[in-house]
């Protein structure tokens, strides 16, 4: 006899079936002892009786989040004591067996609810509790299903996912890296990479054509709401690709999500509309606007994308051009002509006025992804890396390999990276990111759980050639 989950003996009456699960809840009702047990797919409830003193015995001493074992025969519930609330509400278990596999101590608050009254960082230094929460529990089969549509989406598109390292080299790409000491390199470092970004354009060179990836990404930047110094985006890159091509994928695959999966979810408009950087701030001061009618109708999806975004910036405080999104995208001039060696000291010269062939992805107001088509001459990307204020020597050292990669037959490629934390806290209505990870960090980039970031010891120190400088 194997063991069932819970919310598949609605279909059982009359067999006996083995159950394994927390206690929910116990009540007493007289001489009769009722518990619920609760595994991830329910809540069964399950009948104690005098007639079987021995498990009568035991059901008294039971306490929430003990873990059981149970055996018995499931039976429909007496007239008037069935339960609409809870999917298995129509059938009880009669208890012939039942075994305590581990007890619990009363845990730091409660599990049932919501939870958002809690405080937070409680939450998180005991999260494998929290988890426990209907609510949080949703949010992680609702995110697996995401995930999962995402990945046979684009593999029945001829997509391949794979997997890009780790362990990378820092490079200037916009936020702070997180840097990994090397202790067979002694005073050298990996850094844990902030996107795949240099990686899927080497994919492509490579003649792989379509790929992607739920990566991982890293950056040491100042946390919020919608942000965390680790996060998960769906990754992808295309060959012989355009913008409209990608864009046309994103809203096919985002409007199919929402239909399969949140249902109860009312996209606004489709065809997703489509504005210029310069429209969205003219009309609503911000480059990623709400374009819902009703703010505060959580059910509403409004979807968009926004393009010709400047490609430079001046940074006053350093006295140089940035890239306004990262240096691999393609430059175009004020016609919207992608930027070719025969314009780039016109580039050099004009670096307000040079769009870049960007584009992001928003949603109810938040940027849920961005991607762009890429520079794939090695002229106008070492071109972009000087307007940027790196030297020769420097673009060499930082850039070297992938301006090596470009001279062996690199085809133009695109992509868009739409983050999935973020849609994700859009699709359950959370207040914040932390709400759809299993284990986030706090608003502070602590860990209350792991108690990290710590301390490491002097003898790891010493292996690293490393020391630690006193403030």
């Amino acid at each position: 006899m194997k063991s069932l989950w819970i919310n598949e003996i609605k279909n059982k009456i009359g067999e006996t079936v083995e159950l394994y699960g927390w206690v929910n809840a116990r009540r007493d009702h007289g001489k009769i002892i009722f518990i619920d047990l609760r595994d991830r797919s329910g809540i069964a409830q399950i009948v104690f009786t005098p007639q079987n003193a021995e498990l009568y015995r035991i059901a008294e001493t039971l306490r929430p989040e003990w873990v059981l074992f149970v055996k018995g025969e499931v039976v429909s519930r007496p007239e008037g004591m069935v339960n609409s609330e809870i999917e298995t509400g129509k059938v009880e278990v009669k208890m012939e067996e039942l075994k305590v596999l581990s007890q619990s101590e009363t845990p730091p608050f409660p599990l049932d609810g919501a939870g958002y009254e809690i405080d937070e960082e409680l939450r998180l230094k005991y999260r494998y509790l929290d988890l426990r929460r209907e609510r949080l529990k949703d949010n992680l089969i609702m995110r697996h299903k995401v995930i999962k549509f995402m990945r046979n989406y684009l593999d029945e598109r001829g997509f391949i996912e794979i997997e890009t390292p780790i362990l990378t080299k820092s490079t200037p790409e916009g936020a702070r890296d997180y840097v990994v000491p090397s202790r067979l390199y002694p005073g050298r470092f990996y850094a844990l990479p902030q996107s795949p970004q240099q990686y899927k354009q080497l994919l492509m060179v490579a003649g792989v054509e379509r790929y992607f990836q739920i990566s991982r990404c890293f950056r040491d930047e100042d946390t919020r709401g919608d942000r965390q110094p680790e996060f998960t985006q769906l990754d992808l890159e295309m060959s012989f690709t355009d913008k409209d091509e990608i864009l046309n994928l994103i809203e096919n695959l985002y409007t199919e999500i929402v239909k399969k999966i949140t249902p109860d979810k009312k996209i606004i408009q489709i065809p997703f509309p489509r504005l210029t950087y310069k429209e969205a701030i003219e009309k609503y001061g911000t480059d990623k606007p709400d374009l819902r009618k009703d703010k505060e109708n959580p059910d509403e999806l409004a979807f968009l994308f926004i393009v010709d975004f400047p490609m430079f910036e001046w940074k006053e405080s350093e006295k140089r051009w940035d890239a306004v999104h990262h240096p691999f995208t393609s430059p175009k001039d004020e016609d919207g002509n992608l930027i070719v060696r025969s314009s780039i000291d016109w580039m050099k010269k004009n670096q307000a006025a040079v769009l870049a062939e960007q584009y992001d992805f928003v949603c109810n107001g938040y940027e849920i992804g961005g991607g762009s088509i890429r520079t794939h001459d090695p002229e106008v990307l070492t071109a972009i890396f000087e307007v940027l204020g790196h030297s020769k020597k420097d673009i060499e050292k930082k850039f070297g390999h992938i301006l090596t990669a470009f001279k062996y037959g690199v085809p133009p490629h695109g992509g868009i990276a739409p983050g999935i934390d973020r849609f994700m806290m859009i699709l359950g209505n959370e207040p914040n990111i932390r709400e759809v990870i299993a284990f986030p960090k706090t608003g502070d980039a602590g860990d209350p759980m792991m108690e990290s970031p710590s301390e490491i010891d002097k003898k790891q120190l010493k292996e690293l050639n490393l020391g630690i400088k006193k403030k």
